[in-house]
């Protein structure tokens, strides 16, 4: 598909961008600059010296295009400075096991409060980190169920399954158990010698291979068919034995006792390509028979409140298990359960009562984690104190996005200064105080456009101040589906046996409140058919070294046009091969390893962070090294590269809105919304295509949204399907085709409750998305 970047607009606020308006004098209530936090020549990533006031014990938003500096100013400056600071106050000896943290590039800060920060950053993948012990809910059912459960089986520590007193020996607390699949392991057609080993480093006369042919257990000639049954015992099985065989003594192993050594002692995100793909098709994860996935040994499950044990409260619905709490009256426990009542009240009233205190943290998606954080906040008695966060209503509903409002005002009123980077209209409403950055991103951003209140932002003139009312349009004539794609008895978590039919050819919307079961209808139905294509927005797997140039393969074209234009061998403009600088071997950067500190990150002296030899950076195309091409955001890039297959690469880039990233860019600084882009970038060349996009808004400007819905439809005007889980009545709107899901979350959940046209469901929908489309569109 052949893509160009287009100025098209579908609403006003996309008008060509022009220079900053000066910023108008903030409107507050501070008294005096005590009251004011006072930022002065910023100058942090794109930050052109930025200098503004922020008033403090007030609910701020910071808007503006995607790579307009938001993040750059608030996170990076803002509270990487209040950090700085606190970690200062400790004594050096405490501060040397604390991570290295270098001053914002900034001439002044004053007035900063202590700053928590709560952003969209996923829970670690630790397995034995949980809802429950991420809130410290767990713990309070564990001081419960030590005091009043029956029969009395011990303390609290006899009801954690991450302590030996309470963990289920068998899993020693994961709830899961290993299982390797033989036949991933071998060939039972085959004999050693004809390579019936298929694990990688077993090959023919392999070091592994030597031991196992030359034991005597076994005749390699054999085909492993025919082995006898204690011949296949000791070949998988044998626990590690000295054998000698002539003059040498070697320690011999079963194939499955040096698998599980090999490979489930390590962590797979640190093996080799080869081995983890292996590791994933032969070792599967099981529940427990013992615990039954519970991770608890047999005394913690046998004691009981009221008929429940911990893990049966553990896997209740946080919102029937604040039900049950309730229902406990016993006076000797009163703190320990009105302390529980309002941790599980709150993930409640935060929008995460569908969620259960056994579900692992690593499961959680950036916007329930984010929530998660936020709870351990609410019932804080600190005040005055800097809270900033990115993005909270990332996968809400408009419907849960009022309580999120509702649990910010909160945490103004309680005195405290609230700072948000935010794009969502219905937040930008509630804030007292507004800062826009741009005009555009990258190098077009950086500036200050606007600072004040909501009403000086709408009479600004500033890309937000003119999409601040703009509504995309219902679509009232819909396209015509192409066929069906079925999807029959999906039971897939909280799904109730769904069947629907997804329409081909056309662009569908699927949606709903957070938790009823959109994303387990979607990819737990869809995800893995033939011809379908999933941009999500999980971690890219990749080195310190990737980026978006070698994630798209846009290097091989860029290294080949500067091997034509110097007669050299492309291999020297790779970072990864013969043309790294030999100190950091083409990172850029030093690490070192302080032992039990944190590793410290330094640019290296030799290259000055440049990654290659000064041979190859002599070399030149039409001017620049290739450093410099790399340090090109796309659009500078496009500019350069204006044609072959450079070129189309770069035009997909722009065309699904990531025009300033940087060519080199460290893919491990992309946001979420970032690497769904991407991953779509590089799928755009393919027609007749299902593509599942999972809320593709996110950390997008309102205008960029406009860019998204014009990509949508190019897609499906290219013959392809483009299926949508989003919430954004932007996105609704333009859709052809809406399938919503609920009514509720969780066990509430679960059910199709309206399949139909946008027009349809603004005028004969009764669901939650019904009453906010109607309200966004003008109809209500």
């Amino acid at each position: 598909m052949e893509l160009s970047h287009s100025n098209s607009v579908l609403s006003p606020c996309s008008q060509p961008i022009t220079d900053p308006a000066p910023p108008a004098p903030a409107r507050t209530a501070a008294a005096d600059s005590h009251d004011l936090i006072q930022v002065r020549g910023a100058r942090e990533n794109n930050l052109t010296g930025v200098s503004l006031d922020i008033p403090k014990r007030r609910l701020t938003v910071f808007t503006g295009v995607s790579g307009s500096g938001k993040s750059s100013l608030v996170f990076d400056t803002i509270a990487a400075e209040s950090r700085r600071l606190i970690n200062e106050t400790y004594t050096a000896f405490v501060q040397n096991f604390m991570p290295s943290q270098s001053r914002p590039d900034v001439d002044g800060l004053r007035n900063l409060s202590a700053a928590i920060i709560v952003d969209q950053e996923r829970m670690g993948a630790n397995s034995r980190s949980t809802v429950g012990t991420a809130t410290d809910a767990h713990t309070l059912l564990r001081i419960l169920f030590s005091r009043i459960g029956s029969p009395a089986v011990g303390r609290p520590m006899a009801f954690s399954f991450n302590m030996v007193e309470g963990m289920c020996p068998s899993c020693e607390g994961l709830g899961r158990v290993s299982e390797i699949d033989v036949d991933q392991l071998v060939d039972r057609q085959l004999s050693l010698k004809e390579g019936a080993i298929t694990v990688p480093g077993f090959a023919v006369d392999s070091w592994h291979w030597q031991v196992m042919a030359q034991s005597g257990l076994f005749d390699p000639d054999r085909k492993l068919k025919d082995y006898t049954p204690e011949e296949w015992r000791d070949f998988l099985h044998k626990p590690a034995t000295k054998i000698k065989t002539g003059s040498q003594q070697l320690t011999y192993e079963g194939l499955v006792t040096k698998v599980r050594r090999l490979y489930l002692t390590k962590d797979r995100e640190s093996m080799q390509p080869q081995a983890r793909a292996f590791a994933d098709r032969a070792v599967a994860l099981t529940g427990c028979p013992d615990c039954h996935g519970t991770r608890l040994n047999e005394a913690a499950r046998s004691c009981l409140i009221d008929g429940r044990s911990i893990a049966d409260c553990s896997a209740l619905q946080i919102s029937d298990l604040a039900a049950f709490v309730r229902s406990i009256e016993d006076t000797s426990v009163g703190p320990v359960l009105e302390t529980l009542r309002e941790t599980l009240d709150s993930l409640v009233e935060i929008g995460l009562g569908y969620l259960s205190l056994d579900r692992e943290s690593g499961t959680l998606s950036g916007g329930e984690a984010q929530r998660v954080r936020m709870v351990r906040h609410l019932g804080s008695a600190l005040t005055d104190v800097t809270y900033v966060f990115d993005e909270p209503t990332v996968g809400l509903h408009p419907h849960d996005i009022e309580r999120m409002n509702e649990l910010l005002l909160r945490l103004r009123d309680k005195s405290n200064t609230v700072l948000v980077v935010e794009h969502k209209l219905e937040t930008i409403r509630i804030a007292d105080h507004v800062v826009d950055l741009g005009p555009g991103a990258g190098a077009a951003g950086g500036h200050i456009t606007y600072a004040g209140d909501l009403a000086g932002l709408r009479a600004s003139g500033t890309l937000t101040g003119r999409c601040l009312d703009r509504r995309v349009p219902l679509r009232e004539k819909a396209r015509q589906p192409a066929g069906h794609l079925p999807i029959r008895g999906a039971r897939t978590h909280n799904l109730r046996d769904v069947s629907v039919d997804i329409p081909l050819g056309v662009l569908t919307v699927v949606t709903g409140v957070a938790g009823s079961g959109k994303s387990s209808l979607i990819h737990g139905s869809l995800t893995g058919r033939e011809g379908v294509v999933v941009a999500d927005q999980s971690a890219i797997r990749g080195s310190r070294r990737s980026n978006p140039a070698t994630y798209t393969g846009l290097l091989d074209p860029v290294r080949a046009a500067f091997a034509k234009a110097n007669r050299v061998r492309p291999g020297l403009f790779s970072a990864n091969s013969e043309g790294a600088c030999p100190a950091c071997k083409g990172i850029g950067l030093i690490y070192t390893d302080l032992g039990m500190m944190a590793e410290v990150a330094s640019v290296c002296e030799e290259c000055g962070g440049k990654r290659f030899r000064p041979e190859v950076l002599a070399y030149r195309l039409r001017g620049k090294n290739i450093s410099e091409v790399l340090a090109m955001p796309v659009t500078e890039a496009r500019d350069f590269f204006t044609t072959g297959h450079a070129r189309v690469i770069l035009d997909r880039l722009l065309a699904v809105g990531l025009g300033y990233l940087g060519l080199g860019q460290p893919l491990s600084t992309l946001s979420g919304g970032e690497r769904q882009r991407l991953k779509l970038a590089i799928h755009m060349a393919r027609n007749g295509t299902t593509y599942i996009l999972d809320e593709p808004t996110t950390g997008l400007h309102l205008a960029d949204v406009d860019q998204l819905l014009e990509l949508m439809d190019r897609l499906v005007d290219d013959g392809n399907t483009v299926i949508v889980i989003e919430h954004h009545q932007a996105v609704m709107a333009h859709a052809d085709w809406i399938v919503d899901l609920g009514p509720g979350a969780g066990h509430d959940g679960g059910q199709v409750v309206f399949t139909g046209t946008p027009a349809d469901l603004v005028d004969t929908g009764t669901t939650l998305t019904a009453r906010h489309l109607r309200a966004y569109t003008g109809r209500g």
